[in-house]
């Protein structure tokens, strides 16, 4: 297995990078990776990941649900009800904050889910999944016929209003060279939105190492807001608001509480997601999982 080694910050380009800490894959391999960060940018980072031929084996397992339609389990059956009710959440957000109707490319579509709810609110969809099995679900189950990741680089340019990737830039091995594509796709007064995992959260302090989010090696890079804004900034965008995910708080919590205990502590990890919660009201930086609304700058 080929595997990606960093000697320098795969944002900034900085050599001061320092190893931080060490975390299990607790969904497939139970393999440890190390956790690097950049002393310039504050990006964290997975040292040494599988590259892009051989990092599809971490991704088989039933526990990562992000492409399943599955209510096995209790935290499973909680994701699939709160994916619901925020898929409405979501299209509020981007109607809001672009055209009531348009073209919508999102990335990482999973089994369509999302998509089929704009395609509900009059938007023409277009959307990429790397994963054979979900692009199936998609089309058993919505009648949306997603595309290859290839399929990328064939679109035409600044034709989407809006783009979408809900949890899936931290998964991105060649990060520059696909946030460039997303610019190079976006209309003038189109938007870009992007959500992802933050370290700087309390939830993050609470359970270190045993943080659901850092889910390594499938996610190579780790996020804090102003990781975001050198990223932007480096191909002309611009961050131009946040908004909290409040729901991700709870969920990564009780993840995090079974990898550190063996079990769940609900009420543990309730707390936890509600003290999470609470400090992200006073100051948006500090919430569990960040949406950036992302323009040209």
């Amino acid at each position: 297995m080929n595997k990606v080694h960093y000697t320098n910050c795969p944002v900034c380009g900085s050599t001061a990078i320092n190893p931080l800490l060490t975390v299990k894959d607790h969904s497939v391999s139970r393999e440890e990776f190390v956790i690097w960060q950049c002393s310039n940018c504050r990006l964290r980072f997975t040292q040494d990941v599988p590259d892009e031929e051989s990092i599809g084996k971490y991704y088989q397992s039933t526990d990562y649900i992000s492409h399943s339609n599955t209510s096995k389990g209790l935290i499973n059956q909680l994701y699939q009800k709160v994916r619901n009710y925020t898929l409405n959440q979501k299209a509020a957000l981007i109607i809001g904050k672009t055209v009531q109707q348009g073209k919508i490319l999102d990335l990482g579509a999973g089994i369509g889910a999302f998509l089929n709810t704009m395609k509900e609110k009059g938007w023409e969809i277009t959307g990429i999944e790397p994963d054979e099995g979900a692009r199936q679900q998609a089309k058993n189950l919505f009648n949306i016929e997603l595309k290859e990741t290839d399929s990328l680089h064939q679109l035409p340019q600044s034709s989407f209003d809006a783009i979408t990737l809900w949890h899936v830039l931290e998964h991105v091995h060649q990060l520059h060279d696909y946030v460039e594509r997303l610019k190079t796709l976006l209309k003038p007064n189109g938007k870009i939105f992007i959500a992802v995992p933050n370290y700087s959260s309390l939830d993050s302090s609470i359970y270190k190492l045993y943080w659901a989010a850092y889910d390594v090696p499938r996610h190579l890079y780790h996020f804090a807001p102003q990781t975001i804004d050198v990223l932007m900034s480096k191909h002309g965008l611009k961050v131009v608001s946040k908004k909290p995910m409040w729901f991700d708080s709870f969920y990564i919590s009780l993840l995090s509480s079974k990898y550190k205990n063996g079990k769940t502590n609900w009420i543990g990890a309730g707390l936890s997601g509600l003290r999470s919660n609470f400090k992200a009201l006073l100051n948006k930086n500090y919430c569990s999982s960040v949406i950036y609304i992302i323009e040209k700058a």
